[in-house]
């Protein structure tokens, strides 16, 4: 998988996780601690983004 393919990948898993996130907390019977591992979850993807960014541009440079 190219780096950009699985870039890609990451943000379509952070854009849904976003949309999951937000139709949690639509509800108001909603877990907060499903609400709490969602964002989590939405860190630790945007992080790996970020890493993955920060490395593809170094290596470019």
């Amino acid at each position: 998988m190219s780096m950009q393919s699985h870039l890609a990948e990451l943000e379509k898993k952070h854009r849904a996780l976003n949309e999951q996130i937000n139709d949690c907390q639509a509800h108001p019977a909603v877990d907060d601690l499903e609400v709490v591992e969602l964002k989590r979850r939405k860190l630790l993807l945007k992080d790996e983004i970020e890493r993955l960014r920060l490395s593809e541009h170094d290596s470019v440079h």
